[in-house]
């Protein structure tokens, strides 16, 4: 975890940038990982130069080439360990003169993330500001994982708290239950498409390291980690390049993370390719026909977002793949033909194995709308027997625009670091959802539809119309209240009437 003195470090340079001038968040993270990126260029080449001495051989990789620019500057010089002992207006105008435009022809030479380099501008509006973030990334241990990918976690968080651009980033717990529900493995190939800060990728990276410890003493299964397990589309440069670095701090080397518009463009190349997608998809609004892909229009026939990423999870997935996307309550109970004909789909033509309602506050103070989670399996043979519901009630924070933490963080998230009591329960559900989960097909078929948790047999569903909205086949107990007969109640109202005439006629003698 960041200490208090790296994360306080952060806010200073986060206040900084502010108060040069830059207010969107996005642009700020925008500007630090080009540094960061920076910094690993001349990391990697500092690596190749020690092995290179060690072997007494050339130096196999060459970030950094030799001699000079085309603007004249030694290339040497446009490393980070070189111009970060410049003075500020010297380091600047490296900076601006030679290290971006140096990052603009590397993404032109189309080297993984490099590519996403391409449109890099350099918009840090003072040597001043920018000797402060230089000074605060070169004191920050970039050569552990964790600090460098928390590092970058805590700048995204930051997306979110400035009230911007939140739409971007699903808060992390929700990301992890998600992720330990579905429980990837080392042999999983893993999408999202509509990837932004890469989150669920990076918390499905982390859960196979901490699962599968001996992954990386496999060469087959290290080779798979790193250059084709993890891919992310998005049609936003800025979600490419931050994404992008986000997989690299957290030490996935090779991640396909790039520019697709998922909804436009055909899908010939990527259908039946991926053993589990992890989304959650802008819904908003509807698109035209004409720029919908039309193999996603075969699926299903409709404008509306929410319905055609849930084709483009089918269409994406092989046969035996798993989902677990966010999705509008809409979805679940929406009346259009379209809207049945994609849940009949998952139920009948599919296994729909669960549905995990989220409460609608979840993703505040951007949205209040009411969302749940759609877990299936691509079978194309149908394969439904019962549906698990669960509603959640509570996360862990508080349900309103705040969204402040209602309990420390050994007991906060789906794992939390010690056992929750039944008060804590009542303010986190996640820890109860993964415990429930594994019984999804055993005892939790036993439980009354009073519950939070129960299942529906396949059959009452397609009974009613399959509408997969949980309040649909909960059962409501109704207590039948103790009220005192009305005689008494009226014998009680008079004697107060009479106690106030009383007191009324004492206070009329006084006067």
């Amino acid at each position: 975890m960041l200490t208090g003195e790296i994360r306080s470090k952060v806010d200073q340079v986060w206040n900084a940038f502010w108060a040069g001038g830059i207010a969107n968040p996005l642009e700020v993270i925008e500007q630090i990982t080009y540094l960061l990126f920076i910094r690993g260029l001349d990391d990697i080449q500092t690596r190749e130069e020690s092995k290179a001495t060690m072997l007494g051989q050339p130096i196999e990789r060459r970030v950094f080439p030799e001699g000079s620019d085309a603007r004249g500057m030694a290339y040497e010089r446009l490393r980070w360990s070189r111009f970060r002992h410049e003075d500020p207006a010297t380091m600047y105008s490296i900076l601006d003169q030679h290290v971006f435009p140096f990052l603009r022809e590397m993404g032109e030479a189309g080297s993984s993330h490099a590519e996403h380099m391409k449109g890099a501008r350099f918009t840090i509006p003072t040597p001043g500001l920018l000797a402060k973030v230089v000074d605060m990334l070169a004191e920050i241990p970039l050569d552990d994982r964790d600090t460098k990918g928390d590092l970058y976690e805590y700048m995204l968080g930051k997306i979110a708290s400035a009230g911007q651009n939140g739409q971007f980033r699903t808060p992390r717990h929700i990301i992890k239950l998600m992720v330990e529900l579905m429980a990837p493995s080392p042999k999983d190939v893993i999408c999202d498409p509509a990837s932004g800060t890469c989150g669920f990728l990076v918390a499905a990276g982390e859960y196979v390291r901490e699962h599968h410890k001996g992954l990386f003493r496999d060469a087959e299964l290290n080779k798979h980690f790193h250059q084709s397990m993890f891919h992310g589309y998005d049609f936003d440069n800025t979600m490419l390049r931050i994404g992008s670095m986000n997989m690299q701090l957290h030490g996935v080397e090779g991640a396909d993370i790039r520019y697709r518009d998922s909804l436009s463009t055909g899908h010939a190349d990527d259908a039946d390719k991926y053993s589990l997608v992890l989304a959650n998809p802008p819904f908003a609004g509807s698109l035209d026909y004409e720029t919908t892909a039309a193999d996603l229009l075969s699926i299903v026939k409709t404008k509306k977002t929410e319905l055609l990423f849930m084709a483009l999870f089918l269409k994406l997935l092989k046969p035996g793949g798993r989902a677990a996307v966010i999705v509008p309550d809409g979805v679940l109970f929406g009346s259009s033909t379209a809207h049945k004909a994609i849940r009949r789909m998952l139920v009948e033509d599919h296994r729909l194995d669960a549905i995990v309602k989220l409460p609608s506050g979840v993703f505040k103070p951007y949205a209040g709308v009411s969302t749940a989670i759609v877990f299936f399996t691509k079978t194309n043979s149908g394969g439904t027997d019962h549906v698990w519901f669960y509603d959640v009630q509570a996360d862990g924070m508080s349900l309103d625009d705040k969204r402040q933490m209602l309990l420390p963080e050994n007991k906060f998230g789906p794992v939390p670091q010690v056992p929750l009591s039944a008060e804590d329960h009542a303010k986190n559900n996640f820890p109860d959802v993964l415990a429930r989960w594994k019984n999804r097909t055993g005892a939790e078929c036993d439980n009354p539809r009073t519950g939070q948790s129960f299942c529906v047999s396949r059959e009452e569903i397609a009974a009613a119309g399959y509408d997969l909205s949980l309040n649909r086949y909960r059962e409501v107990t109704h207590e039948a209240a103790a009220h005192r007969p009305p005689k008494e109640i009226i014998a009680e109202l008079l004697a107060l009437e009479e106690e106030i005439a009383t007191g009324l006629r004492e206070l009329e003698g006084m006067l």
